[in-house]
Formats: C-alpha cells, structure tokens, sequence
C-alpha cells in the first residue's frame, strides 16, 4: 500500500502548494494572512515527512511571521489609537482623486451612489498614511443619509468605518439624531459593530 501513502503525500504537498500560490492573490491582507498560514501548516507536515528540513525550517518561521501579523491585525481591528479619522470638506482634491481612484469598485458596493455634492459631510479614514476608506453622509432634517461607506479590498476584512459612527457626540452637535444606510449596499457591516446600529427593513439605523 505504499503507493496509496505515496498518493495522499503528493495530494498533501500539490494542495499545500495550491493554498500557497492562491493566498498570494488575495487583496484582502488579513484573509492573505490567514490563508498564507494554512499553507505553511500543510508545507511543513509535508516537508517533514520527506525530511526535507530546510523546507520545515522556512515554513516554521514563515508560520510564526504570518501568526504575528495576524494577532496585531485583530488586535487593531477596533482599536481607535489604529485609525485616524479625518475630516474633510466635500469638494476636497483629494477626496475626489480617492473616489476616481476607486470608483469602479464604489459602484459594485454602492449602485446609487453617484457624486458627493457640496453640502454633504466627508471623513477620510486613515491607518498610518494609508486611506483605508471613506463616508459620506448627506442632511435630511435631523437624519443623517448615509452616501457611501467605503473600504479599500486590503482591509475588507475590517470595519474602518465604525470610528466615524464612533464618534456619535459631534454628529450631534451637528444636529443629527439619525443616520441611516442605503438599503441597497452590498456587503453591510453594521451587524459586526458594537455602536447601536439596527436593522430596520433593508437598511441599517443607529439613533444618536
């Protein structure tokens, strides 16, 4: 039966291989990060069992890299010393180049929005000197209509956007007691947030 042991080893060691070339295509660096590790974990069983030990060695080290990046990753996930929110006028330079620059992208996640006119509120969040995302709100009276709520494909897997409704008391002093999502944005993240949003209907609601 050493040849159905052969098998399962080569399946092993194609598969490793396989989840090593496919993590590299990730856009998403927590999901690259996670799925680099997986593939570590198999190349290292695989390796060791040919005793190929330089090939162990390596994928160890390249395991324990990708478990530290991704416990700082989840470590920042909600931390606010991580973000910076920034506001910014509407008709702000770089605003626009950011909404351009990603525009193909902001359709796919948001099909009504259509351009940040000169009366709504803009804030740029911020990881060091990368722009992470992007909200624009626009008054309704006292509700707060939410345009858009951008994340760039690395951090997908965070919610960026949540230091902005983190900030509750300075929408209030701006004269708002409600905001409200679009009903048709694609891929809400309200529900993972501990700030009050609430569904109601399609949309999202947080009162203030």
């Amino acid at each position: 039966m050493d040849w159905l042991s052969d098998y399962w080893l080569d399946v092993v060691g194609w598969a490793g291989s396989a989840l090593l070339v496919f993590s590299l295509l990730q856009a998403r660096v927590l999901r690259f990060r996670v799925l680099n590790l997986a593939a570590c974990l198999i190349l290292t069983g695989f390796n060791g069992l040919l005793g190929i030990w330089p090939m162990v060695a390596m994928n160890i080290v390249l395991s324990a890299i990708n478990i530290w990046f991704i416990v700082r990753l989840t470590r920042d996930r909600h931390d606010e010393a991580a973000f910076t929110v920034l506001r910014v006028a509407s008709d702000d330079a770089y605003l626009h180049h950011f909404l351009g620059v990603h525009g193909a992208d902001i359709s796919r996640y948001y099909p009504s929005y259509d351009a940040t006119s000169d009366d709504d509120l803009a804030w740029l969040v911020l990881r060091g000197d990368e722009t992470v995302g992007v909200v624009v709100i626009r008054r309704e009276g006292d509700v707060a209509r939410v345009q858009l709520d951008y994340v760039t494909p690395r951090f997908r897997d965070f919610s960026p956007g949540e230091f902005v409704w983190k900030d509750a008391p300075d929408l209030r002093d701006r004269g708002f007691r409600r905001v409200v999502t679009p009903p048709d944005m694609v891929g809400a993240y309200y529900d993972r947030i501990d700030v009050g949003f609430r569904r109601e209907g399609s949309s999202y609601v947080l009162d203030l």
